[in-house]
């Protein structure tokens, strides 16, 4: 497996695999090392998430920028700010505050497509270090229609028997339960309960079948 992690890090255009390590143990991956951006620190989980058998991942890489001027933190927020006029996904009103490159967004959205839309739309920015998403999110849908929502999202994908999935509702939170057949299979369910308006947390209590 940790072959396997190395060859897909290398094949990821948007990651320098260079100096990253990679180890194996009972399907999780640790990944360690540096990488020239917050984006690409990001872009290098994405990649380890994608191999077959990796249960879980610890991250443990460092952004150090290559050498060029150092990027103010008004300048950073700026550029943030300016982005998010531009992205019609992210919500109007947010707030940025930055610290020694640090990014820290707070403000209120509907969908949480639009609080990650938020986060890596920031990450993108040169200088970044990291991004803190305090954004919280306020539903205009009933509790009973979040999870209608969730359940015809997992009946539509196309690699996923939705059948052997549970849906739960406390509050704000989805519990999925059930059984899934591989790392995609609890993907796409995943993503499916992240999919719903006001969904602040989803707790993965699902078992390889």
């Amino acid at each position: 497996m940790q072959r396997d992690v190395l060859d897909e890090l290398a094949f990821e255009p948007s990651v320098d695999h260079s100096h990253i390590g990679v180890t194996a143990h009972d399907g999780v991956i640790t990944l360690t090392g540096f990488v020239g951006s917050y984006a690409g620190k990001l872009a290098a989980e994405r990649a380890a998430r994608r191999v077959k058998g990796v249960k879980a991942i610890a991250q443990d890489l460092e952004v150090r920028f290559a050498n060029h001027p150092k990027t103010s933190d008004d300048e950073i927020a700026e550029r943030v700010l300016s982005l998010f006029r531009w992205d019609t996904l992210v919500p109007e009103g947010l707030s940025v505050r930055v610290e020694h490159g640090w990014v820290t967004l707070t403000g209120t959205a509907e969908w949480q497509y639009q609080k990650d839309e938020a986060e890596k739309t920031a990450a993108r920015i040169t200088g970044v270090k990291g991004v803190s998403n305090w954004i919280t999110l306020k539903p205009k849908v009933s509790a009973q229609d979040v999870q209608e929502r969730i359940v015809a999202a997992l009946n539509r994908a196309r690699d996923l028997d939705a059948s052997t999935i549970r849906v739960e509702l406390d509050g704000d939170v989805v519990r999925l339960g059930g059984k899934v057949h591989g790392w995609n299979e609890r993907r796409i369910a995943e993503r499916a309960a992240w999919s719903a308006p006001g969904v602040t947390k989803v707790v993965d209590n699902m078992i390889l079948a």
